[in-house]
């Protein structure tokens, strides 16, 4: 149970870059530990769904922790770093770069920190609407951004089944398709 005695008492910076490590000394429960922390910048993510097909757009490309692991890539939900930006418009920005669809608005889900035992990373969550008429181009990614980017429009339906089965394991994606279903369960 946290106390009012606990406290940060030293930070030492292993790395410094898009994400920064520290070795952070503190007094926790009523002993002095040491951790290492990830500073990572927040991000958002929008699941980007047309709610006249019932289908999402889902990306997938290879990540570097998953490679590492042996994992494949993943569906995921559009993300991005909010840097010189508000979340709302940074889910706008990402989805019209990485699948070419115009997102007019988003709707907010939530804000959730993705492990608070080492990574300051927090994500916004969104949902946005789109129809045929709103995709622009081929998505892809920003120019200069190396992403080689793979597009799927999904049923809701078949993605629905991937999540209660277990076999859909991008977090992001996950809460946002729960949030749809709770929010529109007729698209599903």
């Amino acid at each position: 149970m946290p106390t009012h005695d606990d406290r940060i008492t030293a930070t030492e910076t292993l790395h410094r870059g898009w994400m920064n490590v520290l070795r952070v000394q503190a007094h926790l429960g009523g002993e002095d530990v040491s951790r290492i922390l990830v500073e990572h910048p927040s991000g958002a993510a929008v699941l980007a769904y047309d709610p006249e097909r019932k289908v999402a757009m889902t990306v997938r490309q290879t990540r570097l922790p998953l490679l590492h692991s042996g994992q494949s890539p993943l569906d995921e939900a559009v993300v991005g770093v909010t840097e010189d930006e508000p979340p709302e418009q940074t889910a706008i920005r990402e989805c019209r770069e990485e699948t070419g669809i115009r997102l007019h608005e988003v709707e907010l889900v939530g804000h959730v920190w993705m492990t608070t035992s080492s990574t300051t990373e927090r994500v916004h969550l969104f949902l946005g609407r789109y129809t045929s008429a709103d995709r622009l181009g081929p998505g892809g990614g920003a120019d200069g951004e190396i992403e080689e980017l793979e597009l799927a429009e999904r049923p809701l339906s078949d993605l629905w089944a991937c999540a209660a089965s277990g076999a859909l394991m991008d977090s992001k994606l996950f809460m946002l398709l729960q949030a749809l279903r709770i929010r529109r369960p007729e698209l599903f």
